[in-house]
């Protein structure tokens, strides 16, 4: 099946539903009206701009070169998981958290899946290892920057509980157990109800463009159930390490709770 192109002044139409969307805003006096615009403006310039990258990088097929892109993609992951923490860990500490965690659980996961599951070769062909990455670290992104926020704001609420607790003798590990819970709670459920939504409410994107491209139904629901398999271990694990690691920050080695680490929201 031949693949439709799509013109630039197409996509121009697109556009304009944005802006008669951002018009409605402003009449509604929503206050997102700047935010979508400028949201809409750096979708199209990321994107046109990483199409560019991506057939250069396709062409070259370079270890290094490919290694380069998936290390600036892992730091501006962590750039954004920093951005969206109400109250963070301060100086380079909560994007050395959530940075590492996503690196071991993200670049883990990408590799087993390429190395042993897909098997292309070489095992680092860009074709796969790209998108699978980008999608795993999107995810993985968002589980561990929910489950920092919650982990973070939980104990500035709660602070007087947890120092009851220590005063009787717990652990920090103890006196933080049920945050340390409900925080990689947060960060997991939204890749859980994408998997049991998935099919049933919504046809997930990486299945929806391999049908748009052209290849058969079956190959791209296999494809999807792998992705979203490993999104959720790549997630799971990535917030279980970024809580485990950010609540041991939150003491000092005498086990106190230190507040003054975290930032004001």
């Amino acid at each position: 099946m031949e693949v439709i192109d799509l013109a630039w002044w197409k996509l121009g139409l697109a556009a304009l539903l944005v802006l008669a969307l951002a018009a409605t805003a402003y009449l509604g006096r929503l206050g997102i009206t700047r935010s979508l615009l400028v949201a809409a403006i750096r979708t199209v310039i990321q994107l046109a701009l990483i199409g560019l990258v991506l057939e250069a990088l396709f062409a070259s097929s370079a270890f290094y070169w490919i290694a380069l892109l998936a290390a600036v993609m892992l730091l501006v992951a962590g750039r954004e998981v920093v951005a969206r923490q109400g109250r963070r860990l301060k100086g380079g500490w909560a994007f050395g958290i959530g940075t590492g965690a996503m690196f071991v659980s993200s670049f883990t996961v990408t590799v087993l899946a390429l190395a042993v599951v897909i098997g292309p070769e070489p095992w680092y062909t860009p074709q796969y290892a790209i998108p699978l990455l980008g999608m795993m670290l999107g995810n993985t992104m968002t589980g561990v920057s929910l489950a920092l926020d919650r982990l973070n704001d939980s104990v500035w609420r709660q602070r007087a509980v947890i120092e009851n607790r220590l005063m009787l003798g717990q652990t920090w590990q103890q006196a933080l157990e049920d945050i340390r819970r409900e925080a990689m709670r947060s960060g997991m459920m939204p890749s859980i109800n994408a998997m049991a939504a998935a099919g049933i409410v919504s046809l997930p994107g990486m299945m929806t463009g391999q049908i748009l491209a052209g290849s058969p139904p079956a190959v791209a629901v296999k494809y999807q159930i792998l992705v979203m398999l490993i999104i959720t271990v790549g997630t799971g694990f990535g917030a279980v390490m970024a809580v485990s690691w950010g609540g041991r920050r939150l003491f000092d080695d005498r086990e106190r709770l230190r507040l003054d680490r975290l930032t004001k929201p």
